[in-house]
C-alpha cells in the first residue's frame, strides 16, 4: 500500500513538472524580415483637404492610405484607388482626377498615377491614361504610354503627354487627333491650347524621367 502511495506521488510530481514546462514555452510567431512592408500609419474612409505653403489646394478621398517612412523613397500608398479635387487660390474647384491605384513620394513631391486615370477640369478638358505622373516641384502632368486627350474642340492621342498642372498648356506627341474643320492654327500648325509635335520638347527632371521610362526603378511600387 506504502508503495502504490510513493509510486502516485511521483506521478504527481512528474505531471506538474510537465504542465510547469508548457506554461514557460513562449509562443512566438515567425520574425517579419520584410521591415519595409509594413507601413507606419493606416487609414481607412478618408476625406481630407491638403495644404501647399498655407493655402489649401487639394482634397483627397480614398478608401485607404497607407504611409510608409521606412522604404525607400518614403511614400503615402493608395492601394484601394484616389479621387482629387483640385482647388485655385479662390477654393473653386479646377479639376478633378482620379486613379485604381496612385503613389506618392513626400521627399520627391512626386506623384505616380496608374489604371484608369482620368483628369476632368472647369474648361471640359478630358484627360485619360493608364499611367501620368505628376511633379509636384515643376507643377507639371506627364506620362510616356498611350494617352486620350478630348476637348469640346477636338480629340488628341499621343504616346507622350505633358502638361502644367491646370491642363490649360498641354503637349501630346507621337499623336493622331481630329479637329473642327475651318478651326485656326497657329504658323507651326499647332492649334490654341495644345502643341502637336513627333518628339518631346524638353527632358523632364533627371529623377523623374528615370523613374518613368525605366520599367525596374526605385519608384516601382
Amino acid at each position: 500500500m506504502r508503495y502504490f502511495r510513493t509510486f502516485g506521488f511521483g506521478l504527481f510530481l512528474l505531471l506538474l513538472l510537465a504542465a510547469c514546462g508548457e506554461e514557460a514555452k513562449e509562443h512566438i510567431a515567425p520574425a517579419v524580415h520584410d521591415r519595409d512592408s509594413a507601413s507606419m500609419m493606416t487609414s481607412y474612409g478618408v476625406n481630407t483637404l491638403i495644404s501647399d505653403s498655407g493655402v489649401i489646394k487639394y482634397r483627397i478621398v480614398t478608401e485607404r492610405w497607407d504611409v510608409n517612412v521606412i522604404r525607400q523613397p518614403s511614400r503615402w500608398e493608395f492601394m484601394k484607388g484616389v479621387f482629387f479635387e483640385q482647388f485655385d487660390e479662390q477654393f473653386h474647384v479646377q479639376a478633378y482626377i482620379q486613379a485604381d491605384t496612385a503613389w506618392y513620394y513626400d521627399q520627391l513631391k512626386l506623384w505616380k498615377l496608374r489604371g484608369r486615370v482620368r483628369i476632368r477640369n472647369n474648361n471640359g478638358l478630358v484627360y485619360t491614361s493608364e499611367e501620368l505622373f505628376w511633379d509636384g516641384l515643376r507643377h507639371e502632368f506627364y506620362s510616356h504610354v498611350f494617352s486620350n486627350v478630348v476637348t469640346p474642340e477636338r480629340t488628341l492621342q499621343g504616346t507622350y503627354f505633358r502638361s502644367n498642372e491646370r491642363m490649360t498648356n498641354y503637349t501630346v506627341s507621337n499623336s493622331k487627333g481630329s479637329f473642327i474643320p475651318g478651326e485656326e492654327e497657329d504658323d507651326s500648325g499647332s492649334t490654341p491650347g495644345d502643341t502637336l509635335n513627333q518628339q518631346p520638347q524638353a527632358p523632364m527632371r533627371p529623377a523623374a524621367q528615370k523613374h518613368a521610362m525605366t520599367p525596374k526603378n526605385d519608384l516601382q511600387p
